[in-house]
């Protein structure tokens, strides 16, 4: 049978993984554990590209990788069939041919990550890993004037950690919007791309604006100073989903 370009759109709890990308080192990712899963299911090597690498502890709804394979199994039928085979915090949501063009990592349009807050006074247990427990008061209002501040094509310096791969720090942020919904605060944030930490880094800042330290318009310093220390903190991991990726028509949307 000829080689299909097979995308799949996958959903895990990044809780006990130390990542997306597989490491040198002897500890368990996303990806490692689903290449493991398809060498059995596909009966040959598999190297998975990535829309995104989301870092330890962070979850995906709706992350996006492809690969070649020339496995009798119908396309459709490999999504349970993965599944079927895989740790119960990852699955395989769908599976689809796609154009041999396609590049899960390239031909990315967009992709957009979900923060969660809660706010309540006692987090519900069953809520622990998937949320930032933050309960000081918080001005939603003058969290999203900052946050409108963001979107467009800035210098992002300011929100970026050391050690992510990156030729700039320029990216363009399509969406910045804060909202509510009884104790639980989203930031929900849309660009072509993303630097190493950054949507954690907005998160953290916002924050600060919204805990009356700081003023909507102190965003655009930080934005100026592109320098890491002028920003506010990081926010930890846990709270963190990519919730999809968007591609063109000719590959589905995600």
């Amino acid at each position: 049978m000829s080689q299909r370009n097979i995308k799949l759109v996958i959903a895990y709890d990044g809780s006990g993984y130390h990542g997306w990308q597989r490491q040198q080192a002897d500890v368990a990712t996303v990806q490692q554990t689903l290449e493991e899963v398809l060498v059995r299911v596909v009966k040959h090597p598999v190297s998975l590209r990535a829309a995104g690498r989301t870092d330890t502890g962070v979850h995906a709804a709706g992350q996006v990788a492809n690969f070649f394979s020339d496995t009798p199994i119908p396309t459709e039928r490999l999504a349970p069939a993965i599944s079927a085979r895989l740790p119960r915090d990852i699955r395989i949501r769908s599976s689809r041919r796609v154009p041999d063009d396609f590049d899960a990592t390239r031909s990315a349009r967009s992709k957009l990550y979900r923060y969660t807050v809660y706010r309540g006074g006692l987090l519900p247990v069953c809520h622990q890993r998937y949320c930032y427990h933050y309960y000081l008061p918080c001005r939603l209002a003058a969290m999203q004037q900052a946050a409108d501040r963001l979107r467009g094509e800035h210098d992002f310096a300011s929100f970026a950690s050391a050690g992510g791969p990156r030729l700039t720090t320029v990216r363009r942020l399509l969406r910045c919007q804060v909202w509510q919904r009884y104790d639980w605060l989203y930031f929900d944030l849309e660009a072509t791309g993303f630097l190493y930490h950054m949507v954690r880094n907005i998160v953290g800042t916002l924050l600060e604006i919204g805990r009356l330290d700081r003023s909507p318009e102190w965003i655009e310093t930080v934005l100026a100073a592109r320098q890491r220390p002028a920003a506010g903190p990081m926010v930890p991991p846990n709270g963190l989903c990519l919730q999809w990726v968007k591609y063109d028509r000719s590959a589905g949307a995600s």
